[in-house]
């Protein structure tokens, strides 16, 4: 593993870890694995109730956002707002994503760390990610991305891809 990506590791627990104790606070929930880490945040789907009924923190999608393979007028266009909107958002201080924006990021995030760990690499992943895909009825999974049913559509590619499954 490369120090950028383990310092890049480092960073997103890090923040995670914050986040989650903000969470933990406003919902009166409590984890039983303190150790949390952005894997872990990712799979524990209480967790990400809470956090998406919370909003994300803007700090929270940046990171995510460079976790990704997606561009910033991607992203834009995921969440329903224009590159302008994302910029503003940056220069809040302690800017807070509303649920439904949230709910997106963290789709987007679970799509793509499922995404680089069936692929093995980032770019191998938004190559497939921009190829039509007969399973897919011809579109190209990107384009399935801006819907949460479209986005279960590309999971259960990629859980089939992982599992040899190519039909």
């Amino acid at each position: 593993m490369s120090k950028l990506v383990a310092n890049s590791d480092v960073q997103i627990d890090k923040a995670v870890r914050l986040y989650v104790s903000k969470v933990e606070k406003d919902a009166n929930y409590q984890l039983i694995d303190k150790d949390i880490t952005y894997k872990k945040f990712l799979s524990n789907r209480m967790l990400i109730v809470h956090s998406i009924r919370r909003g994300l923190p803007y700090e929270l999608y940046d990171l995510i956002k460079k976790r990704t393979p997606f561009k910033e007028d991607e992203w834009a266009d995921f969440l329903g707002v224009s590159t302008r909107t994302l910029h503003r958002n940056k220069s809040r201080k302690d800017f807070y994503f509303d649920s439904i924006p949230s709910e997106k990021i963290l789709e987007l995030a679970e799509v793509t760390a499922l995404g680089i760990e069936v692929f093995d690499s980032e770019e191998h992943f938004y190559s497939w990610l921009n190829t039509p895909s007969f399973a897919l009825g011809s579109l190209k999974p990107i384009e399935l991305l801006k819907d949460s049913y479209g986005k279960e559509m590309v999971l259960n590619e990629l859980y089939k891809i992982d599992q040899g499954i190519f039909i």
